[in-house]
């Protein structure tokens, strides 16, 4: 053993009368009455509490802040006040020599290390060696550890082998901004870090290897999210030749259940086949394509019962409700819960409430009471009982779906009998659009993964091609995995002719010659045969994430950076010097303010 004979988390009453060696970090000194201190020595395994009764060495201990490396040497009995809070709490050690090993030369640390969670994140993220000290923080990442030797080996042992892809690549439109690197030898052109490795796991399929996975790390220049890393974060990439969405649904429903029961906050996990909704569903019904299977709250749409009630928001709106039964939430709570939902959603809840008869009162009540067809048309539809709250949302069909997901969440947890926590609930959601209206373009855009296969092939194209359907009305063979209300990842069936490429980027302006352009290999590759192919790429920071329970995915990355895209401890992003940008030929030119 390095500087020792046993870990600080590994003595035990068998041990006593031994004489033995630590070493670790000096947690704590307690002095009792000048002539006796208590020292606490921690490790990565664990701690151990060392009793200091010769003046000599009590002198030396004084002179040490807190945090210093020590080992030391001395031997084991039995302790008087045991502690059945730890494994080491029979034991302690009497010491004949102390080294001090790495000197901690600041008196004040930026925070306690036991309690490094509560200090601010700028701190934390800026000492984040001393963070990781912290056991609770430390888990998170021997979980990430336990969770990717798992995924391996699970993999593994299915047959597909794992393949490093290229980091240094070339930038292509796939829905993100790209990392830019210069490349020195070629003057005014630039290699990307890849945002996932989508071209050249197909590539690998089309050279003939049948599975391949590996833990890939991604680049993307994008903002910041609680469940979302900027700049780089790690999948679990897959890929399978002459595979269907259905073989790779096989896959994952055997990989995840297992570990995500073994290493997760709950022990039990969802077992195949998962749910199957399709995207408008989802949309309809849960209010997202995220929902959280663990609350059994759905939407229901009153537009038709509502509409013409009198309520002026209600006029023209699409109307949905999320009915509550058996909800013991009191007036205020409710209001309190419908102002969140604004808050979260943007858009503006409503409410009513049947009490223990039966009778509908509360928020908008009087519109529902005042024509008695309209009210038994809504307890009807709703399948109203006593004591049953419902929470409404009006606007367009988007705003009206998104205030009731929101409300379907908030409503879930705020009341109690309608969400079982303590599970990991997976789904697919499945049959997504092909293409959308973009936000910012408000041209037609790939709605996401640009390799999908298109549900018809090129028959729908060409349908939408000639007018004779809506483009918008395009499938693409697309699924999510969402897991408790979290997307794991997004995949498909992949394009693998062509012909269909050509003609599915044609649909958003982009001719032949631009996708030879923008993906030569792929395109060349596929010309010489390729096999039809799946995969998917389900996010290892967010399974972690979830596993441990935490709600931001940078408690479990060892060295996150902030929501800037900044590493505030290695002071990244930094200025260079006017020598690496003359070797790059690159010139600086500052935004006018």
């Amino acid at each position: 053993m390095q500087s020792r004979t046993h870990t600080c988390g590994e003595l035990r009453r068998e041990n006593i009368g031994e004489k033995v060696t630590i070493a670790g970090w000096m947690e704590n000194v307690r002095e009792v009455g000048g002539s006796l201190a208590f020292v606490i020595v921690r490790d990565f395994y664990g701690t151990t509490q060392v009793v200091v009764e010769d003046e000599a060495l009590l002198d030396q201990v004084k002179k040490l802040n807190k945090e210093s490396t020590i080992q030391v040497i001395g031997t084991v009995r039995e302790r008087s006040n045991i502690n059945r809070k730890i494994p080491t709490g029979e034991i302690e050690i009497v010491p004949e020599k102390i080294n001090v090993l790495g000197r901690c030369t600041h008196q004040e640390l930026p925070f306690e290390i036991n309690h490094s969670r509560k200090a601010d994140e700028t701190f934390r993220l800026k000492y984040r060696y001393l963070d990781l000290r912290n056991p609770e923080v430390r888990d998170n990442i021997v979980l990430r550890c336990q969770v990717v030797a798992a995924l391996r080996s699970a993999m593994t042992e299915h047959g597909f082998l794992e393949i490093t892809t290229p980091i240094l690549t070339a930038s292509s439109p796939e829905g993100a901004r790209d990392y830019l690197v210069p490349a020195r030898k070629h003057p005014g052109k630039f290699y990307a870090l890849p945002q996932a490795p989508q071209q050249f796991k197909q590539l690998l399929m089309t050279a003939g290897f049948d599975r391949y996975f590996q833990i890939a790390p991604c680049f993307r220049d994008e903002d910041a999210r609680g469940d979302r890393s900027p700049g780089e974060f790690y999948q679990l990439d897959m890929e399978m030749a002459f595979a269907s969405k259905e073989d790779v649904f096989e896959i994952l429903e055997d990989v995840l259940p297992p570990i995500f029961a073994r290493y997760g906050k709950y022990n039990i996990a969802s077992k195949a086949p998962f749910a199957r909704i399709p995207y408008l569903q989802a949309m309809d019904e849960f209010g997202t394509d995220k929902p959280d299977l663990r609350i059994d709250l759905r939407a229901m749409d009153l537009t038709e019962e509502l509409g013409s009630c009198g309520f002026g928001p209600f006029e023209g709106s699409v109307i949905k409700a999320v009915p509550v039964s058996e909800c013991k939430l009191a007036r205020k709570a409710i209001e309190k819960v419908c102002a969140d939902i604004e808050v979260q959603a943007g858009s503006k809840a409503y409410w009513f409430k049947t009490d223990e008869k039966g009778t509908v009162a509360g928020g908008i009540a009087k519109f529902v009471n005042a024509d008695p067809v309209v009210l038994e048309a809504v307890k009807a539809k709703l399948s109203m009982g006593p004591n049953t709250l419902v929470i409404l949302a009006a606007g367009n069909r988007s705003a009206a779906q998104k205030t009731a997901g929101v409300a379907i969440k908030m409503l879930g947890a705020a009341c109690e009998g309608h969400m079982d926590k303590e599970k990991y609930e997976f789904c697919w959601i499945i049959d997504f659009p092909m293409y959308e209206i973009g936000e910012e373009s408000g041209e037609m855009e790939f709605c996401h993964n640009p390799f999908s296969m298109p549900t018809g092939g090129m028959d729908v194209l060409l349908k939408a091609e000639r007018g004779e359907i809506d483009p918008l009305s395009i499938m693409a063979d697309q699924y999510d995995l969402v897991c408790n209300g979290v997307e794991l990842s997004s995949g498909a069936v992949r394009n693998h002719d062509p012909e269909i490429m050509v003609k599915a980027f044609e649909m958003v302006n982009l001719g032949e010659e631009e996708v030879k352009t923008k993906f030569p290999a792929m395109y060349n590759a596929f010309t010489y045969g390729a096999p039809p192919h799946a995969g998917i790429a389900p996010g290892v920071d967010r399974m972690v994430m979830l596993l441990s329970g935490e709600e931001s995915i940078r408690e479990v990355i060892a060295f996150p950076m902030n929501k800037n895209a900044q590493d505030i401890m290695m002071g990244a992003p930094s200025a260079v010097e006017q020598k690496q940008l003359d070797e790059l030929h690159i010139r600086i030119e500052q935004p006018a303010e």
